[in-house]
């Protein structure tokens, strides 16, 4: 199936209106020579009924003119109500139990799992190659969701692992979740620790066990989807740490406070918009089959920064 000239990609998630993608996702579209330049968001409210899920998947895949999806905040809800609905699932799809892209091949549905790779060119970005072994840095990913279950992924395969990576959750479901995810990819189990977080107090207290250098990452979707942060306003980031919050719009409480102690604690503070650039950029690669290298991903970027 090949969709016409009123061709769409979709974008499935919260509130869409609000990204920025819907000012660059034409730019782009006319620097790649892509077939549209319609970008059309399917809204969804956070823990919406596996039929919801359902429906949107199936509107996708019988629209003729849908091309494909990104899914951002669903994509593990997406997987547990829909990939039934798939003709193919990639491996990361099947190790995950997430999908984060849809697209269409003829007349196949297909669903991948774009986070783990979105996370390590972002990460491989700001994070040297030898962090780890060289500042002893632990990592901290506050969140066990599909994107934190993917960075904590990529940073347990990494040749320069941190010694100790801590994955925090409200509830155990998402702490076994990401545990049967390292444990499918085959991942040294003593490299991590699941740890509940009730509330602020709990990832304070992990926050300060962390040794200097270590990483800090806010994938908890606080600060963007609904206000506040994972941590207290009594928290104190490591000695020269990372602290990577994944939102680059929204309230970012977590990206302030880390700001407000840069100085101070020698931070390297590092908000969410690379990872939002390699994310856009790895789906219309997969829902257009376009190529997509390095230096065209940094063009991609330089065009969406004008919208910043």
């Amino acid at each position: 199936m090949t969709p016409g000239a009123d061709s769409v990609m979709g974008f499935v998630g919260v509130r869409t209106a609000g990204s920025s993608i819907r000012r660059v996702f034409p730019e782009w579209a006319d620097a790649l020579g892509l077939p549209t330049r319609t970008l059309v968001g399917h809204d969804l409210p956070l823990d919406s009924p596996p039929a919801a899920y359902r429906a949107v998947v199936e509107m996708i895949r019988d629209d003729p003119r849908h091309w494909g999806a990104l899914v951002t905040t669903h994509k593990v809800a997406v997987h547990a109500a829909a990939a039934d609905l798939f003709d193919e699932l990639d491996e990361l799809a099947t190790t995950f139990g997430e999908i984060s892209c849809i697209a269409k091949r003829d007349d196949r549905l297909v669903g991948s799992a774009k986070d783990p790779v979105t996370a390590r060119l972002a990460l491989e970005e700001f994070v040297a190659p030898d962090h780890f072994g060289r500042t002893g840095g632990a990592a901290l990913v506050l969140g066990s969701g599909g994107a934190g279950t993917a960075l904590s992924h990529q940073l347990g395969g990494r040749a320069d692992a941190p010694a100790v990576i801590v994955c925090t959750a409200l509830d155990r479901a998402a702490l076994d979740h990401a545990r049967a995810v390292h444990e499918r990819a085959g991942l040294p189990p003593g490299r991590f620790r699941y740890e509940l977080t009730a509330g602020p107090d709990d990832a304070d207290r992990l926050l300060a066990a962390l040794p200097p250098g270590s990483l800090v990452v806010n994938a908890t979707g606080m600060g963007k989807d609904r206000r506040g942060s994972p941590l207290s306003e009594a928290a104190v980031f490591p000695e020269q740490g990372v602290v990577w919050e994944f939102n680059y719009r929204g309230s970012l409480e977590f990206w302030h406070q880390a700001l407000a102690q840069q100085e101070s604690r020698s931070l390297s503070v590092v908000d969410g918009w690379r990872y939002f650039v390699h994310g856009w950029t790895q789906a219309v690669a997969e829902v257009f089959d376009v190529a997509m290298p390095a230096a065209t991903v940094d063009e991609l970027g330089r065009i969406a920064a004008r919208f910043r």
